[in-house]
């Protein structure tokens, strides 16, 4: 049997990757600056444009990280961004999944967190492949720029 009569289908699709580095300091601590994190990842998330946009972290390895649309017709409705890999506070976390993606690929995020000179260094990788869209390829620096700066504003207000 041929792969055609299989109904598989061969298509030249490209494989994309992404990397994104960003490092802040933070004038607060450690600490704070991991509870922001998980503030930002969930409940706190904001868009750019300033509409609340809550997510849901389980800070555990395996925990879900993922929006809740709540229920309908007798249904919970909602999208996986990602499960933890790696936790360790207050100094690192790191995720992985489909993240805000809808078509194949693979993501891992890190926030690694370290004390210094009265605050945190606070830095961050995301790493993808798979048939991104250039849309994605586009926005994704912008988007972790602004969830960059949303930790430091919450780290420091709390610092205060």
């Amino acid at each position: 049997m041929t792969t055609a009569e299989m109904g598989v289908r061969v298509d030249a699709e490209t494989v994309h990757t992404l990397e994104i580095k960003k490092e802040i300091f933070v004038a607060a601590a450690p600490e704070v600056v991991f509870e922001s994190v998980l503030e930002e990842l969930g409940p706190g998330s904001v868009m750019p444009d300033g509409k609340p946009f809550p997510m849901k972290i389980e800070p555990w390895v395996g925990g879900r990280w993922y929006r809740d649309l709540g229920k309908t017709g007798g249904f919970d409705y909602g999208h996986l961004w990602g499960h933890v890999q790696v936790i360790k506070a207050p100094t690192l976390l790191e995720l992985v999944g489909p993240m805000p993606m809808s078509f194949p690929a693979v993501n891992h995020v890190q926030y690694r967190i370290k004390a210094e000179g009265g605050g945190s260094v606070l830095s961050f990788v995301h790493r993808a492949m798979g048939m991104l869209a250039k849309d994605y390829l586009d926005g994704m620096p912008k988007g972790w720029e602004h969830a960059m700066g949303r930790i430091k504003k919450v780290a420091e207000g709390k610092g205060k």
